[in-house]
């Protein structure tokens, strides 16, 4: 089954880099390129990607915008929306994580480890370590104001389902979680899937920044 990629750069050096590499690896195709975001929204609406990569500051509306409209307006199952980047601690890829995007990469990630990104974040898989999305998040937590916390939706997760939501916003994965709960991996993704759907989320790194705003996690707080 081959992976479709949408791939979305200002920059042509760049874009046709990307593309070149995808359409030269087994089990990936490119679906089509854009260069700006309301490109991006239109052919991820034409084509229906599996997963797009985007660079998170693009000229016209933002690679963010164009994340959210292109969440909004896809059918199931949803495009996987990876952000490209020069720094990993960018505020904006902080809002793109809130946003529902599934990962992000820094521009500089050689090839290899690229192309195994995409086809790990097409598998629902996460993109990043997950200490990474932690120190982001929590790097960003820390400026959040307090009073504007998140609390909403999560009176409705049963007891198991907000234990997993905790570990997760810990950083750890479905493996540790399940270790930890004494309970198979299907079972953690059960409970996360119905987190997620009770939330409205659309990605594991959003859940990891909602348990940071609710409360749940504490910056700091060891695993």
């Amino acid at each position: 089954m081959t992976t479709t990629v949408l791939i979305v750069d200002d920059q042509v050096l760049v874009r046709a880099g990307l593309a070149a590499l995808v359409r030269a690896a087994p089990g990936l195709d490119v679906a089509g390129e854009a260069a700006t975001g309301e490109e991006a929204v239109e052919l991820a609406a034409r084509h229906r990607p599996d997963v797009v990569l985007m660079d998170i500051r693009l000229p016209g509306i933002s690679g963010i915008a164009a994340l959210e409209r292109i969440l909004a307006d896809a059918v199931e199952p949803k495009p996987k929306v990876v952000m490209l980047t020069v720094f990993d601690l960018d505020q904006y890829v902080y809002a793109a994580l809130k946003a529902g995007a599934s990962g992000f990469l820094l521009k500089d990630t050689p090839p290899e480890r690229l192309l195994t990104a995409v086809e790990l974040i097409a598998d629902g898989e996460l993109l990043f370590a997950p200490g990474v999305t932690r120190r982001l998040v929590e790097t960003f937590a820390h400026r959040a104001d307090p009073a504007r916390r998140r609390t909403t939706g999560l009176d409705a997760l049963t007891d198991r389902e907000t234990h997993v939501l905790h570990l997760v916003g810990q950083g750890l994965t479905n493996e540790d979680v399940a270790t930890r709960l004494v309970v198979t991996v299907a079972t953690v993704k059960t409970h996360l899937n119905r987190v997620m759907s009770k939330l409205g989320l659309t990605s594991r790194a959003q859940a990891v920044v909602v348990a940071y705003e609710s409360g749940l996690v504490t910056p700091g707080e060891s695993p």
